[in-house]
């Protein structure tokens, strides 16, 4: 039946919709690859994104798929949830959501992140509920995550390394995971951002069906002064998984970007960035930021090899266009040094730093 006022209604409550995404290229030359060094570097295709904001009354949507290269696990979701907005300062999220630990958004400058991010301790997203509240001198996020983003369903199947941001696969799962972090806000001309971060949750066992447990707890300060920024952190983090038998407890398996590898299963880590903008007029560039970024995890097993990383460098700012030119050098790390499967567990002690020169160019729109 048609009704002219309820279609009046309809009309003026119409859900606002807004698109956007990125393409991006790279550009790099790693001192670890001799093929790569002779030729001059490889450019390439790096990553397609869209992004999708939706909002009806205090109901909105946030998600981001992105399509990288079939090595780097194809296409993925990197977040998406359904928020609502309780008031200005209270809302809850449910769906695939960044893991309120340590500093966020980022805990680095650079396009390859702080070393946190490569043990799912950065910019990382799981499926739950979330609770957000910014006062004007406190902030506090309270979550419980059922279960890292779930891609296979089976009820012995193996978490797959198809995401974004790093979690643990192999024969254990992430379950049932509680979130809590505090933040304290206060100063003028520099603001200071104080806070505490813990976390809590299960390790599921596919072979003997039993749960064990990780943690971790973080203490984070972030200042801004003018054009400055600077990020202080230290976390600890300790995983007790209830595997078979004669297998070893010290190392987990954690993946992303469609590959995985070996993480030391206790460890410190501490990170030190910081930043400083500089706005320019050289044609359409209107700002330059440098940038250094620091991390290093202390292994507690005392016969592991200790991780370090570090990056310098610039990101351009071009209207739409954003260029990362870095310097990155890494001791173990996985993603910096070729020996990509221990590299973060038992280590190499005769390893030697790598370093490897990128350059990404992003339109984002």
């Amino acid at each position: 039946m048609f009704s002219p006022g309820l279609n009046q209604i309809y009309a003026q409550e119409k859900p606002e919709i807004s698109v956007g995404g990125a393409v991006r290229f790279n550009y790099n030359l790693s001192s670890w690859k001799e093929g790569q060094k002779n030729r001059g570097g490889d450019f390439g295709y790096d990553m397609f994104r869209v992004n999708f904001d939706a909002s009806w009354k205090d109901l909105y949507l946030n998600a981001e798929y992105r399509l990288y290269s079939e090595a780097f696990g194809g296409g993925f979701m990197k977040q998406g949830w359904v928020g609502y907005r309780f008031n200005e300062e209270d809302e809850i999220q449910v769906g695939l959501s960044q893991v309120p630990f340590g500093i966020q958004q980022y805990n680095s400058h650079n396009w390859f992140f702080n070393l946190t991010y490569y043990f799912g301790l950065e910019d990382d997203h799981d499926m739950g509920v979330k609770y957000l509240h910014a006062g004007e001198k406190f902030e506090y996020n309270l979550a419980f995550y059922k279960n890292a983003e779930e891609l296979r369903f089976g009820g012995d199947t193996e978490t797959s390394p198809d995401r974004y941001s790093y979690d643990v696969v192999g024969r254990n799962k992430e379950v049932n995971q509680v979130n809590g972090k505090l933040i304290y806000k206060f100063g003028d001309s520099i603001k200071n951002r104080l806070g505490f971060s813990a976390q809590y949750g299960g390790l599921y066992n596919l072979d003997t069906k039993e749960t064990g447990s990780h943690s971790g707890l973080a203490l984070h300060y972030e200042v801004d002064f003018q054009n400055w920024n600077f990020k202080l952190q230290a976390m600890t983090i300790n995983n007790d998984p209830k595997n078979l038998p004669g297998e070893s407890k010290d190392i987990l398996q954690m993946g992303a970007y469609g590959v995985p590898y070996e993480v030391a299963s206790d460890f410190n880590i501490y990170t030190f960035a910081f930043s400083k903008s500089i706005p320019v007029k050289l044609g359409p560039i209107s700002n330059l930021q440098f940038y250094n970024d620091f991390g290093y995890m202390d292994k507690k097993i005392a016969s592991f090899e200790d991780s370090f990383m570090n990056v310098t460098g610039v990101l351009i700012s071009a209207g739409h266009v954003y260029t990362y030119v870095d310097y990155a050098a890494g001791y173990n790390h996985s993603w910096l040094g070729g020996n990509f499967a221990d590299d973060f567990s038992t280590g190499n002690s005769d390893a030697k730093w790598e370093a490897r020169f990128n350059i990404n160019i992003g339109y984002y729109f």
